[in-house]
This record gives structure tokens, sequence and C-alpha cells, in this order.
């Protein structure tokens, strides 16, 4: 197996774990109508730990130059801010009572759609738009029914459990 294929699936497992903790999260703020933003303000401090240190020690260890061309930052910038804002907006679909369920198979089967249509546009298919082979078509169409057919058949909940109730410790 190719290495960049264990870096795909490691991006599978954790953006498949991203919707069901972030609305675990946001639930167990106990907050319902700030919920939402307390948990998207610790996804931040998370952000910062992984995406801000991690490279940075990486670059550090691998004694590289910090010289960085003007238009790939401002592109890389854009992606980020792109990056939270589709997170954001993860948590306003959930705190709109979207189940988590429904919201992530939209999200994941709708943004492959997208990144197709924008890699081509920048990146024309030899031959032009006419010569896509049928198979990828397909592929599109299958990708938008699966979305459609997980998000609207999803299983229904079970029963919920009662709410177990804190007791603050005596402060003797």
């Amino acid at each position: 197996m190719q290495t960049w294929i264990l870096f795909a699936l490691l991006t599978v497992a954790s953006w498949g774990l991203y919707g069901v903790l972030l609305h675990s999260g946001q639930v167990s703020m106990s907050d319902p109508e700030n919920g939402r933003y307390k948990a998207f303000f610790w996804v931040g401090i998370a952000y910062f730990l992984i995406a801000v240190l991690a490279p940075a020690g990486m670059l550090m260890a691998a004694k590289a130059s910090w010289a960085m061309p003007a238009k790939g930052i401002w592109l890389s910038l854009i992606a980020g801010v792109v990056g939270a804002v589709g997170a954001f907006g993860v948590l306003l679909a959930f705190g709109a009572k979207g189940h988590p369920a429904a919201v992530m198979s939209i999200i994941f089967a709708g943004a492959p759609i997208v990144n197709a249509f924008v890699a081509m546009s920048l990146h024309p298919p030899a031959g032009g738009w006419s010569k896509l082979d049928w198979r990828f078509l397909l592929g599109i169409v299958l990708a938008a029914v699966g979305g459609l057919l997980v998000s609207k058949y999803k299983p229904a909940p079970g029963p919920q459990k009662p709410p177990t109730e804190q007791v603050e410790p005596n402060p003797k």
C-alpha cells in the first residue's frame, strides 16, 4: 500500500469522527443556546495545537527556510478560512436541529462533488468537459444519491438515557 493512502485513510477516520464528536461536545456543554460556540472555541484551540505548533516543530526540526511566497501564504490562508467556515457551518447545522448522521452525510457526499468541479475548472480535463468519462459522471451522481439516501433514511436514535445528576463535592 502506498503511504499516501494511509494518510488519506487517517483523514477519513478523523473526519468521520469529527461530526459525531463535535455534536457530542456541543451537547455536553450543557448550554443549549451557546454550547455550539463553546465547542467551536475548543476546536479552535485544537487547531492551534495541531495546525500551528506541529508544522512549526516539523519545519524547525527540518531546519527549513521560513521564506514563503505571498501567493502561497494567501492561498493557504484562504484555504484555512474556508475550512474554518465549513467547520462552523457544521455547528450551525447542528444548532438548527440537523442530525449528525444527516449533516455529515450531506457534507461528505457534497464536498467531493464540489472539489471535482472546482478542480476541473482550474485544471480542465484533456479534451474538455465533453470528453469526461461516463464512469466519472456516474460517480458524481452516485455520491449525490448516496448522500441523499443516507441522510433521508438514517436509523432512528435509540431510547435516550436519563441525565445523571451531578453531585457537588462536600467542602468539609
